[in-house]
């Protein structure tokens, strides 16, 4: 066979490449120019990522020798990629408070994060045990490697034209925490959740959250389909809200003190309030969460009608399920944001700009007609999916809305919502997704949510465990700057400390009446696995669909788990762990 054949670069092409793990004897935490996968040709490296790579190398040579300890094994430690950051402000431009001292070790990195530090997580997800994935998402967050490939990721999944990120890479790790660990339903499930959020990051409290984004599966192998009711809709998520209320509810035990929240699930139309009722009385959710974009709506009685996407504004369909809610007002007393509703809107690429697709045109309407509600719109309405190539493109081209640059969605969902004192916007993948890639697209998204919608109606939501622990994305909220011609140019306000701690927690913990000391929230005993009733782990491998109402409450007694998995999966985290390689896989341009 010959080698074009065989491989999506011709002969000529891969005479002017070379490997990527080859090419580079740095190891630097962050990549410094484009890796391909070898379905597309790779840029060359700019000048300014050879003065990145040139000036990495030169610091970490330097602070490593002090240290008595390799270059690479530096900077596969936590002050080699402070080292990164400083390297990146003195070429780019400074949108990281890193000080170069957090070099000289771990001691002073941690020094960096205070100790008070309040974090409320706005936005968790986990998975069942009788699910796999997202695969692809954490792929995407790990960047190109050895690891992506063995889940079956040749190039970026959410980037398949191989457009260039700000620094000219077109698959890089968000989270460099991952290093090449292995991508499996092991990552996204209880005993990792609890470790990775609990025992492994800042968080003091956070919201568990499900997503109805699935296609109904019919038993013995029928094509998938847009489910016709709710028990369908269950069937395909990768976590209920019976399931999050009971995780919840085992994790707040188990410390003794509220560290979890749970999300009931947004079924509009009438035929659902029955539902929606029963989820109030089985599992009393903290909040809802809805999804403008899943097919969750059921419009009339015909039991062979498939549910449908739905706009907040609609009279017919979302405002009896916000009737309800209301007049559920008894359960604020233990229950205080119950009366916040979360929605989904963005990231969703090339959708027309329709509310029901997750643009923000319904919100004033809502907002208005339901002022004792407060509407937190979660990834603040950002239009990209995951890769923020077309956000830089605008901003690069000076595409303005009303004086600043018009990134999509978001812009126009911040604008709206100006006047709105009764909407919020949660940053939860938007900002993980742009942070380390697209520091610009960050500094403008957080600009301008500040200065339209004020500091006191931003919250912090970092989607994991989707892309790995939260703290990856707590460090890095707590040093990113807007540069201040940035700031003076379009009149965004200082991100400074205070403004910080608000968006990490205190403004999360005000919608949902909580304590912002530290101290008030208890740690989760380190046996916690051991602590995992056999009731828990029926409920989490329950498949999602036996029979109608299956998975609505208590009265249902669910089917004999299969043989403990808990044990293996902490074999699997505990095999995954040591330093990052920072190695690349792939081909770069000579």
């Amino acid at each position: 066979m010959s080698r074009e054949e065989d491989s999506w670069l011709s002969k000529a092409q891969h005479a002017a490449l070379r490997r990527a793990d080859e090419a580079d004897p740095l190891g630097s935490p962050i990549p410094t120019q484009v890796v391909s996968n070898g379905e597309y040709f790779p840029m060359p490296q700019t000048l300014q990522q050879k003065q990145v790579e040139a000036r990495i190398a030169e610091l970490a040579g330097e602070t490593a020798k002090r240290l008595g300890m390799s270059r690479r094994r530096f900077l596969a430690s936590s002050a080699g990629m402070a080292t990164a950051f400083v390297a990146m402000n003195e070429v780019y431009g400074r949108f990281f408070d890193v000080n170069p001292l957090e070099m000289l070790g771990a001691a002073h990195a941690q020094g960096n994060m205070p100790e008070d530090l309040f974090v409320f997580d706005d936005q968790l997800h986990m998975i069942r045990e009788s699910m796999d994935g997202p695969l692809a998402l954490r792929a995407l967050s790990q960047g190109t490697g050895e690891a992506a490939k063995a889940a079956g990721f040749d190039k970026n999944p959410f980037n398949a034209e191989g457009l260039p990120d700000e620094f000219g890479r077109a698959w890089a790790a968000w989270n460099p925490s991952l290093g090449q660990s292995p991508i499996n339903g092991a990552n996204f499930r209880l005993v990792k959740f609890v470790k990775d959020v609990y025992l492994d990051s800042q968080v003091s409290v956070a919201i568990l959250s499900n997503a109805p984004l699935g296609l109904f599966e019919p038993p013995g192998g029928g094509k998938p389909r847009i489910p016709r009711n709710v028990d369908e809709s269950l069937s395909a998520m990768n976590l209920t809200g019976y399931q999050t209320a009971a995780v919840r509810d085992w994790v707040n035990r188990m410390s003794g003190s509220t560290r979890l929240l749970a999300h009931g699930q947004i079924f509009p139309g009438r035929e659902n309030l029955d539902f929606m009722q029963q989820q109030i009385e089985q599992f009393h959710p903290d909040s809802w969460k809805g999804y403008n974009i899943a097919y969750t709506a059921k419009l009339d009685k015909d039991p062979e009608s498939e549910l449908r996407q739905w706009r907040l504004d609609d009279e017919a369909v979302a405002y009896p399920t916000f009737g309800l809610i209301r007049d559920n007002r008894k359960e604020l007393k233990d229950h205080p944001g119950f009366f916040n509703i979360c929605i989904h809107k963005g990231l969703a690429p090339a959708a027309p700009a329709t509310p029901e697709q997750g643009a923000p045109t319904d919100l004033p309407k809502a907002a208005r007609d339901w002022p004792e509600f407060n509407f937190i719109i979660y990834h603040a309405c950002f239009g990209p999916r995951f890769f923020d190539a077309e956000a830089l493109e605008s901003v690069r081209s000076e595409k303005l809305r009303n004086g600043v640059p018009d990134l999509r969605w978001l812009t126009e969902f911040a604008q709206l919502s100006a006047p709105l004192r009764n909407v919020y916007a949660e940053i939860g993948t938007s900002f993980a997704s742009c942070v380390i890639t697209f520091p610009s697209v960050c500094a403008h998204m957080l600009g301008q949510l500040l200065k339209y919608m004020g500091p006191e109606r931003v919250v912090f939501g970092s989607d994991s465990l989707w892309y790995g622990a939260p703290q990856w994305q707590i460090e890095a909220f707590w040093r990113f700057q807007i540069p201040q011609d940035m700031a003076r140019k379009y009149g965004y306000p200082t991100l400074n400390e205070k403004v910080k701690r608000q968006i990490l927690g205190l403004n999360s913990a005000r919608l949902y009446n909580l304590p912002t000391r530290v101290g008030a929230y208890k740690p989760l005993p380190s046996d916690y696995e051991r602590r995992i009733p056999e009731s828990l782990k029926a409920t989490l491998n329950f498949p999602g669909f036996s029979k109608p109402g299956a998975d609505r409450g208590a009265s249902y007694t669910p089917p004999t788990p299969p043989d403990d998995k808990l044990a293996a999966l902490r074999e699997d985290y505990l095999a995954a762990g040591g330093h990052p390689a920072n190695r690349r896989y792939g081909w770069v341009h000579r």
